[in-house]
This record gives C-alpha cells, sequence and structure tokens, in this order.
C-alpha cells in the first residue's frame, strides 16, 4: 500500500495522511499494514470528494502539490476517493526475528515443527526447497523464481511471506534474500543431514 519513501516518511512523522481510489475501502479502522519501515496503523478513514482535497492535503500525503497527487490515483474516475489517517506504529517484528540467529532447544524444536506442519498442507514438501532456492539466487525476480519451481507468481509470494513472517527470508526492491536467522537454520539443516 505504501512506497518505500513514503512508509518512511510516515516513520519520520512527514507524512500522516494517505489518499486512495478504490471501488471501496480495503482498510479498516485499526488495521496495522507492515512496509519496508515498519508498522503502519490506520486512524481513520472516510469516503472525500476528491475535489476538496487541497494542496495542504497533498503534501501531507508526501506529494509536492494537488495535481501530483491526482495523478497517482488508479482506477476509473467514477470510483470513490478515501482520505485515510496514518500513524507509525513501531519497528516490524520480524526485524529482530531475523537477526536473531539463537536456534538452539526449544526455538529450533518450534521452528521444526512450523516449517513440518507447512510442509504436510502442501501437496509436496516445500520450506526447504524454497529456501535454499532464495539462497542461491538473492534478488531474483519473484515471477523468475516461481517459474523454476513450476509455480504461478501469486502463491510462490504466499509462501515465501510465510517463511518471512518467520523470520527466515526478507523482501529486496526486486526479489528477496535469506535473513541471518534463514541463513542458520539452513546450515543447521545442513549438518543434520551429514
Amino acid at each position: 500500500m505504501f512506497t518505500s519513501a513514503v512508509a518512511n516518511a510516515i516513520a519520520d512523522g512527514t507524512v500522516n495522511v494517505a489518499f486512495r481510489r478504490w471501488s471501496k475501502a480495503r482498510v479498516y479502522v485499526g488495521t496495522s499494514i507492515t512496509t519496508s519501515a515498519g508498522v503502519v496503523l490506520i486512524e481513520r478513514i472516510d469516503e472525500i470528494d476528491p475535489n476538496s482535497i487541497s494542496n495542504d492535503d497533498a503534501r501531507a500525503a508526501g506529494a509536492a502539490s494537488r495535481q501530483e497527487l491526482l495523478a497517482t490515483f488508479r482506477g476509473p474516475e467514477h470510483l470513490p476517493v478515501f482520505r485515510i489517517e496514518v500513524r507509525f506504529h513501531g519497528a516490524d517484528p520480524r526485524e529482530s526475528l531475523r537477526a536473531d540467529t539463537d536456534l538452539d532447544g526449544d526455538a529450533l524444536r518450534d521452528l521444526d515443527a512450523t516449517l513440518r506442519r507447512m510442509d504436510l498442507r502442501a501437496d509436496t514438501p516445500w520450506t526447504t526447497s524454497y529456501l535454499e532456492l532464495v539462497a542461491n539466487r538473492p534478488g531474483v525476480r519473484a515471477a523468475d523464481l516461481a517459474a523454476s519451481v513450476g509455480s504461478d507468481t501469486a502463491p510462490f509470494k504466499l509462501r515465501i511471506r510465510k517463511l518471512k513472517n518467520l523470520g527466515l527470508t526478507r523482501s529486496l526492491d526486486v526479489g528477496y534474500r535469506l535473513s541471518p536467522r534463514g541463513r542458520h537454520y539452513l546450515e543447521i539443516s545442513a549438518k543434520r543431514l551429514r
């Protein structure tokens, strides 16, 4: 929902509102959205008349002018426009998890069990092969990685997001890479196979 630049501006307090043209509201008050800069909280959302947007509103949304902001709207002009008040809610909790390489004892057993459950829910086990794929091909487009394992892009990205939520991978501007936790987990897995 937010570019890295806008997410960073929300984090530093220079942006506190967003405007979107949608067929219906896609976020609700209280929704938290994890961005590249951390967690953003939706504090208010109102359908508005786009003609009421001022240059000050545009600057509060990170645009230089009303015209610049309006140029970012997607979709047919008859769709409603929403004004969304946002607030930085804190760091992405996955950041500290990604850096946590203490995978001894219970932490390792819990992670093994979680990945095993994810594999059992699928037609074929995938978690280790996806981690190895990201390790061997960092920064490669998701569509290319998906094609290399015979998957459509959307389900591939969903699986990578599950690994990301466990602190094992991180998204790049293009593609992914393993986190320190993910690298350490693969090292442990390789040692167990020896």
